[in-house]
């Protein structure tokens, strides 16, 4: 078999995936990057109470759900009496900075309940709202409805029709008896505000509210607690050598990935990424405009889930958005992208010896 100088990187520019939606749904576990994590393999800040408290409370929501699913376990028959809706939160919702461990944490709440794999359901907002593209609000509803847990990372409301979507599918799904976990930077009654100043949206995001018990997580982003700065830029030749030498590894002009993304939808870019050992990049500059750097935190994010190191030439990553955008309404969704993004380059930098 050629070796990896012989055959030469990948191109994630060449690569047009197409995904069924049976793997949508088959891959709502927790990414690779959490597969071991469990409650007792998070490190709470001692200076950071409301960490230790987290492990408790969720341990404790886990261990609840171990009896028979709330719609009386199996599939409903077409004559069985509708599900009582609880009358108490039926999900937990844990709101913090960046890289205080939230993810990590919904992970272990997944691992913890005491129900197989197929009863259990595991993914991103933006995975979610795909999953409702791929096969329809009403066979969404049927095919996470007899669920134990869903598990929805990242929470966020960037489009005023996302927020009656998923209001809708939670409300039917607690219905049936499913119980919620989510994570975000942002309160429940908090979610869109400044985006959004419509009365109506604001009645969706209240009623939302409602179905989660918030529980605070206080912190500084673990990902720079103690560790070195990110590693500056390497040069064009720099990148290009090492993807020569690494197998597996893609090589692609940043311009060019942006554009390529365009034509690429984002329930895609994990697809996207597959067989990929590291991600090179040359020529990374600003991002133009917002709907580009939407697109590239949908990147960042599959990278991050997969551990993928990135090796770029250009500019730092914390000089990939504008002031504008990081003073804006997606800002958390940026900063969240340029820390796993720096994250990533460390884990790259050994590259560049090889």
């Amino acid at each position: 078999m050629a070796g990896p100088a012989e055959v030469g990187p990948q191109a994630l520019c060449a690569r047009e995936p197409r995904v069924p939606a049976e793997r949508l749904v088959a891959e709502m576990v927790p990414p690779p990057r959490f597969d071991s994590v469990r409650f007792d393999t998070y490190n709470p800040d001692p200076g950071q109470p409301s960490q230790s408290e987290a492990v408790t409370v969720l341990s404790g929501f886990a261990a609840g759900l171990g009896g028979a699913h709330a719609s009386g376990g199996g599939k409903r028959r077409w004559f069985a009496k509708k599900a009582p809706v609880p009358t108490a939160p039926r999900g937990v919702y844990l709101d913090g900075g960046y890289g205080v461990g939230k993810t990590h944490l919904l992970a272990s709440l997944w691992h913890a309940t005491p129900a197989e794999p197929a009863l259990k359901a595991f993914g991103t907002f933006v995975e979610l709202t795909n999953l409702v593209g791929a096969l329809g609000f009403q066979q969404t509803v049927q095919t996470l409805g007899g669920h134990r847990l869903l598990c929805i990372d990242e929470f966020e409301l960037d489009d005023p029709g996302d927020t009656v979507l998923v209001s809708s599918l939670l409300s039917r799904l607690v219905e049936q008896g499913v119980a919620l976990a989510a994570t975000s930077n942002t309160l429940p009654g908090k979610l869109g505000e400044g985006r959004f100043a419509s009365a109506d949206f604001l009645r969706e995001i209240q009623g939302l509210s409602a179905h989660f018990r918030p529980l605070r997580i206080d912190g500084q982003d673990y990902r720079h607690r103690g560790l070195p700065e990110a590693p500056a830029p390497f040069s064009d030749e720099q990148v290009a050598k090492a993807a020569y030498a690494t197998e597996g590894a893609s090589l692609d002009d940043f311009p060019g990935l942006l554009e390529h993304l365009a034509r690429v939808h984002p329930s895609r870019y994990g697809a996207l990424t597959d067989g990929i050992s590291a991600v090179c990049l040359t020529d990374v500059g600003p991002v133009p405009d917002q709907s580009t750097a939407l697109r590239l935190v949908v990147l960042a994010d599959r990278l991050y889930d997969r551990e993928i190191p990135v090796l770029a030439s250009g500019v730092p990553f914390d000089k990939l958005f504008s002031e504008e955008m990081l003073n804006g309404g997606y800002r958390k969704k940026y900063f969240r992208a340029i820390s796993r993004l720096t994250a990533l380059a460390r884990d790259a930098k050994p590259l560049v010896s090889q």
